[in-house]
């Protein structure tokens, strides 16, 4: 019976730490819209002569810090 509970500690303990780990955190997104444009290069207009955008939901990497690679000769 100890060694169960004691095996149950470890796991919720493992998941605990799991959950607060920023690495397996969900990424933040941005929206990001760009001109659409017609075959002249022009940028294309809507009927109320807004010009018209393709916008995307894009998840923001985060860079993380490294040595660098030492070039070869």
């Amino acid at each position: 019976m100890k060694s169960l509970f004691y095996s149950l500690c470890v796991v919720a303990g493992t998941l605990a730490l799991a959950y607060n780990n920023p690495a397996f955190a969900e990424p933040e997104t941005k929206k990001v819209c760009i001109d659409v444009k017609d075959k002249d290069g022009k940028p294309a207009k809507d009927a109320k002569g807004n010009p018209k955008q393709n916008c995307k939901e894009v998840k923001v990497h985060q860079k993380l810090e490294g040595t660098k690679v030492p070039d070869k000769k």
